[in-house]
Formats: C-alpha cells, sequence, structure tokens
C-alpha cells in the first residue's frame, strides 16, 4: 500500500498526542520489577510498547519483539534476571542489529545467555536468575538503550550495579529520563562524571502516568513550519518534560514555529524564520534527525547536523535512506564523514513522480509526510510503518484537512 497525499491549504487542528514511547517502555519494566498492581495511565498505543505489554501478559517463554528495539533491549536485560528459561527474538531486521555490547556485559554480571544464530546478533536463549552484579565498563556510545536496560534491573542485582561509561555518552537526557522515572519508584541512582551507582534495593510500586510524546510532535512543528498559514493545538505535552526530545521548542523557533504553552498542551503557530545555516549536534535527540532533515531542505534551509552516529544501527541506516529519499525530490545531501550530514544547498532534478521508500522505519514515513506540501506528485510507500510509534498518525492529519488516496505499492 502507498498513500498519494493532498494537503489544505491552511492548517487548523487540535490533536491528542500518544503517550511517550520512551516512557511507557521504561514503565512497564519498572511496574514490573517492582511488582506493582497499579494500570499504567496513558500508555503509549505503539508497537513497541504493545510488544512489552503482551510479553508481561502472556503465558509463553518465547517472545518476539518484532522491530521494536527498546523491547529487545529492555526484555533481554529482564529476561536476564527473572528465574525461568526464556526465547527472545524479532524481526529480519532486528537479527541484523548488535546486541553483544548489553549481552557481554550481561554476562559478567552473572547471566547465562546464548546466541542463537549470529554470535552477538538476536535471537536469543536466556536462562534467568539472579545475578551477582558488581563493577562494569560499557561503551556508551553505541546505544544509552544498552546503559537504561542494565540501570533498571541493576537494583535487583546481588551487589548492585557500578557502571562505567568509556568515550562519549550519547542520547545522555534518555539515560537521565531512567534514572528520574527510577526515583519515582524509589530507587536511588548516582551519577558522577562517567560512573553510574545503583545499591541492591527494592522498587517501590506506584501510580504512575505517561506524558506525552515529544517525538510525535515533531512532525506537528514541521507541518506548522512549512504551510501557508497554520495554527495547531498538541493536547498532552508538558512544559517540565522528562523528554530530550523537548529541545524541539528551541530548535524549531529558528525554522518559524513558536510554541505557547496551555493547561493541557501548547499551541503551534507561525513566526519569522531565523535566517542562515541550521547547525546543531543531535547527540541527545537522534529521534528528530529526520524531521529536520526534511524540513530544512524543503524550507530551503542549509544545515550542518553532528552527532548522528546512532542513525546507521536504527530500524534502517537512516543517513543513506535520508540521502537516497532527498535526492528523489532534488536535493544533494552529503554523509561528511560518521555522524555528520550535510545539505550545503546543492540541488539536482527531481524525479517525475517521487516515491518515498520507509525502510520499514515509522519515522521516514511521518518525517517525509509534510513533503506533500511542496510536491504534489508525491507518494509514501508503506505507510502502515506508521504504527510502531504513532498509530494514529494518518488519521490525525486527515483531522486537520488532508486527504490521503491509497493505492498500490510503487
Amino acid at each position: 500500500m502507498a498513500y498519494k497525499i493532498y494537503p489544505p491549504n491552511s492548517l487548523y487542528n487540535t490533536v491528542t498526542l500518544p503517550g511517550s514511547k520512551s516512557i511507557s517502555n521504561r514503565a512497564l519494566i519498572l511496574n514490573a520489577l517492582s511488582l506493582s498492581k497499579y494500570e499504567i495511565e496513558n500508555l503509549s498505543v505503539s508497537e513497541d510498547t504493545s510488544v512489552i505489554k503482551d510479553a508481561f501478559a502472556s503465558n509463553t517463554n518465547e517472545f518476539d519483539v518484532r522491530g521494536a528495539g527498546t523491547g529487545m533491549r529492555f526484555m533481554a536485560a529482564f529476561l536476564a534476571c527473572v528465574e525461568g528459561e526464556w526465547i527472545l527474538k524479532g524481526s529480519e531486521r532486528m537479527h541484523q542489529r548488535p546486541i553483544h555490547p548489553l549481552v557481554d556485559t550481561l554476562i559478567t554480571l552473572g547471566a547465562d545467555i546464548e546466541y542463537m544464530g549470529n554470535k552477538g546478533y538476536p535471537p536469543l536463549k536466556i536462562k534467568g536468575r539472579e545475578l551477582e552484579g558488581g563493577e562494569v565498563y560499557l561503551t556508551a556510545n553505541v546505544s544509552s538503550q544498552f546503559i537504561s536496560a542494565l540501570l533498571m534491573i541493576a537494583p535487583t542485582m546481588k551487589h548492585g550495579l557500578t557502571l562505567h561509561l568509556e568515550h562519549e555518552v550519547i542520547s545522555r537526557p534518555y539515560i537521565h529520563l531512567t534514572q528520574k522515572m527510577m526515583a519515582d519508584y524509589g530507587v536511588h541512582v548516582k551519577w558522577d562524571g562517567n560512573t553510574i551507582k545503583v545499591d541492591a534495593q527494592p522498587y517501590t510500586p506506584i501510580p504512575y502516568s505517561v506524558e506525552s510524546d515529544w517525538s510525535a510532535a515533531s512532525y506537528w512543528y514541521s507541518l506548522v513550519a512549512l504551510m501557508p498559514e497554520a495554527e495547531v493545538t498538541l493536547k498532552g505535552l508538558r512544559k517540565e518534560s522528562m523528554q530530550g526530545d523537548a529541545n524541539i521548542i528551541n530548535l524549531f523557533a529558528d525554522l518559524g514555529v513558536s510554541t505557547n504553552f496551555e493547561e493541557n498542551g501548547v499551541i503551534l503557530r507561525k513566526k519569522n524564520i531565523v535566517k542562515g545555516k541550521f547547525f546543531h549536534n543531535f547527540i541527545n535527540e537522534p529521534d528528530l534527525a529526520q524531521t529536520f532533515a526534511v524540513a530544512c531542505c524543503l524550507l530551503n534551509t542549509p544545515f550542518f547536523f553532528s552527532g548522528l552516529q546512532t542513525l546507521k544501527i536504527k530500524e534502517t541506516d537512516r543517513i543513506y535512506a535520508l540521502i537516497t529519499e532527498l535526492e528523489k525530490m532534488g536535493y544533494v545531501l552529503r554523509e561528511t564523514e560518521n555522524g555528520l550530514l550535510e545539505w550545503d544547498g546543492e540541488r539536482c532534478l527531481s524525479d517525475e513522480t517521487i516515491v518515498i521508500e520507509t525502510y520499514d522505519d515509522h519515522r521516514m514515513a511521518m518525517a517525509f509526510a509534510p513533503a506533500s506540501i511542496l510536491f504534489e506528485n508525491i507518494y509514501i510507500n508503506h505507510p502502515e510503518v506508521v504504527t510502531k510509534s504513532y498509530p494514529s498518525f494518518w488519521d490525525d492529519l486527515q483531522q486537520g484537512g488532508f486527504k490521503l488516496n491509497e493505492t498500490n505499492n510503487f
């Protein structure tokens, strides 16, 4: 299936955003570790969250997290400390995404884990038991999810955990998010420099409500920036947010979108764009990179992005995907070295019919949807991938006046 998108002349809409996927996935693990009987409020309806929720509700010892990276990492650590024998698998792409930094560290801490296929990659066979814990070193420039996975189970380890982080710490706000949520559940985490220490201690069950997703908000910021006339209300966003992607407020201010907080969300309005080249290090907000690459090109704003090294091991190689798909629209991007992406304004001929491939990546579909405002002949292949994080995205878009014409895939 593919969608051809027809934009309205102006955009006025009120959207209730889904619960944060990042917070929901952590809350599910912490709820389980605390043996909580409370239902989590405003839990994300994303596929990534559903696979964890379904795993806890199932009566099997074999879990398929499909394409959910957080599901694979968080569940690998969780199952390692839960007595029993478990099989953890995922999609074909998931079995190509390395997990050895996490697994090797878990084994050092006392876990019994075997690779069932290629060494260093899922699927995994796990014999869960109480872990000894202790002191370990972990490379911090690959995935913050490895760190968060270890931290959440650290209090259950016999001797707690002292984690020394090596190299530059990427996606630091996501680790702070884990730290803050663990504190909400009664566990103290000490982070000093590049060392994080968690003593053995019990979690406390609490009622928990998930705030709405700032990553999902990013696509509406892009739409407001590109529409000739627009005002969008986004429900459920909090000013004092735990999410690193809330920095989008400051970033899109330079691209012509103002943010005004109300009692239960924000109102986005158009304002003047700050002229000049757009520079940003996405080390703390890698999930925003696709939105900004597309938006900057469409706004004719040259950019230089750094801190993108983790994009190659996401749902797809997002650097390659951005370069390939934006070239179809006539924009020539260059990866000058690992983690660096630049557009200096160079253009080429665009395809007569522009077919955006989504690479089984939800963020590719949503980041490129606003391109329909400037390009009449654009199609989004496999639009259903948005279920991974924002299942109602297309419905919300139609509520705002966009029309979708469903066709066969190209």
